[in-house]
């Protein structure tokens, strides 16, 4: 159940109830299925993929879960590829073919030609406009936390290149609606990058600082509406952030739990994922409805994913 709530200075919503309650670890990644009027998220401390049919009036009765031996962190369609049989995941080493039937993975690139880095694992992520991914890496849990991680593109063969290092938690990658400027969010520094994006030869350039968050929380997880806004998610605070073009705060959504973690549209309605608490991090019901997924209408419409192009070279079924 949600409301908007009027106010001048601030666009405010408030939800109240989750839309489907699967008590996720590190409930993350949400991405609409277009194919199937589904939405994916995951949940990376059980190491599980979630599909939930968006038709069904009921949706706990309407989830498909996928449980893997990786930590599987962001999904993405596959340009060609019906997602009911393949899509892309971010995993453990790297970047993975998912088979939907079978719920076994094959890696397609490695974020290192050399061994595998057994303190690192991948966060979030997305496919850019020329359909290659971009993909972060960060001390896995349980480890630890050092700036070792780094921000890397696949180009859908068998290299990754790193695009910037170190990093603490990379957190989600998203475009303006021309196209033109990439954002990051690097959630330690509690800061939202902005790049020039070459639309015709995809290079980045220019970096600079597009927002600096304000209080306890860090920012996580963000998607960009038609508008050319940002609505991101704060992990800590119970919040999501409506941020404008130029840069500035003009509206939020309070949610009843604390760890927010990512957003996604579907039509005008922004899905929310969480992650858990334990017993004392927050009152009752912070800690009762952590690690739920959560809705809300915001009206606007959010920008649809790239599609990531697979090299026939790597995956000849592409």
């Amino acid at each position: 159940m949600s409301s908007a709530e009027a106010k001048p200075e601030l666009q405010q919503w408030r939800v109240t109830e989750p839309f489907l309650h699967l008590h996720c670890g590190l409930g993350e990644g949400p991405y609409y299925e277009a194919a199937t009027h589904s939405l994916r998220f995951v949940d990376i401390k059980k190491k599980r993929v979630h599909i939930v049919d968006l038709s069904n009036p009921n949706p706990e009765s309407a989830v498909e879960t996928i449980q893997l031996d990786t930590p599987v962190t962001v999904t993405a369609d596959i340009e060609g590829v019906d997602p009911r049989d393949r899509i892309v995941i971010g995993a453990k080493y790297g970047i993975a073919a998912l088979d939907r039937h079978t719920g076994k993975y094959e890696y397609i690139a490695r974020f290192s030609a050399d061994a595998d880095n057994e303190r690192l694992r991948s966060n979030d992520g997305a496919v850019d406009p020329h359909g290659r991914f971009w993909l972060g890496t960060m001390t896995d849990i349980g480890l630890d936390l050092q700036p070792e991680g780094s921000v890397f593109l696949f180009d859908g063969t068998r290299t990754a290149r790193s695009m910037r290092h170190p990093v603490t938690i990379p957190n989600s990658v998203g475009w303006s609606p021309d196209g033109r400027t990439l954002y990051f969010t690097h959630s330690t520094e509690r800061t939202i990058f902005g790049f020039d994006y070459d639309p015709d030869t995809g290079d980045v350039a220019n970096e600079r600082v597009f927002y600096v968050h304000d209080g306890p929380g860090e920012p996580d997880g963000f998607r960009v509406d038609v508008d050319g806004n940002l609505w991101q998610a704060v992990y800590g605070e119970s919040r999501v952030l409506k941020i404008s073009k130029e840069g500035k705060l003009v509206g939020e959504i309070t949610l009843p739990t604390k760890n927010v973690t990512c957003t996604q549209f579907v039509g005008t309605e922004l899905f929310i994922t969480t992650a858990g608490m334990q017993e004392g991090e927050g009152t009752e019901e912070e800690v009762e409805l952590s690690g739920a997924l959560f809705r809300v209408d915001v009206g606007v419409k959010g920008l649809d994913p790239f599609l990531f192009k697979l090299s026939k070279v790597v995956d000849p079924e592409s």
